[in-house]
């Protein structure tokens, strides 16, 4: 479905991506790991259309999306939550959910996905008039990830979910992106949370200085050593 072949990618003079490949088939979960400054966001981004890859290419339902703008892609069916959630604090709920399904023109449609999304997202529908930014972290984090669903995506890029949020809130979080994955998404997952992240994703890579160092089922790779030590707190 989603095809990233030897992608290269560069900010100004600096290399981040270097000959990045993967593949994530329809319905799964997969996960990219690896420590801050690893390209896991770089990755995210170029997928996106937000960065241009210097080299290789990206495919999505075996289409090229390499050169494509960041609003043709929405519009076929890639929709990304960036790090930070980036929502609209001054706009209300309801007004980023509306911003969200701007690339479609089914009002209707749009109004009846957005009462779905009230049934994974229960306090968004109690906050709907309430200005974003008063949110607190976890209602902004539910708010960018249905805002991101408004576009009616195939793929979701998800970019560290639980970042800066309590355990607890972390639970929450991510039983509601697996209630969207059994609703038919597939998702591609960034995080440095590697423990929650391998428990819901069925296939992972870990990422390393722009490279790909290893690949495979998450369960596995969750029982690495290697992983285990630099990841999960283990030895």
């Amino acid at each position: 479905m989603l095809k990233l072949r030897h992608v290269y990618t560069r900010y100004g003079k600096v290399e981040c991506l270097k000959g990045v490949s993967f593949a994530v088939k329809e319905g799964e979960i997969v996960a990219i790991l690896g420590a801050n400054g690893a390209g896991k966001t770089t990755i995210l981004k170029t997928i996106s259309g937000l960065i241009r890859p210097t080299a290789g290419e990206i495919l999505f339902r075996d289409k090229s999306i390499s050169s494509a703008s960041p609003e043709a892609i929405v519009r076929m069916g890639v929709a990304h939550v960036p790090e930070g959630r980036k929502i609209f604090q001054r706009l209300n709920v309801l007004e980023n959910l509306e911003l969200g399904a701007f690339v479609r023109g089914d009002s209707s449609e749009t109004r009846k996905d957005m009462e779905a999304l009230f049934e994974i997202f229960p306090v968004l529908k109690k906050r709907l008039k309430q200005k974003a930014g008063t949110l607190s972290g976890g209602e902004q984090q539910m708010l960018a990830i249905a805002r991101g669903l408004m576009s009616r995506p195939s793929v979701l890029l998800l970019d560290e979910p639980s970042l800066g949020l309590a355990p607890i809130l972390v639970s929450a979080i991510y039983k509601m992106i697996e209630t969207v994955h059994a609703q038919g998404k597939t998702i591609v997952l960034v995080e440095q949370n590697a423990r929650m992240a391998l428990k819901i994703a069925a296939r992972a890579y870990v990422l390393e200085i722009g490279e790909i160092v290893l690949e495979g089922n998450a369960r596995e790779i969750g029982e690495s050593p290697a992983i285990q030590s630099a990841y999960l707190g283990g030895g």
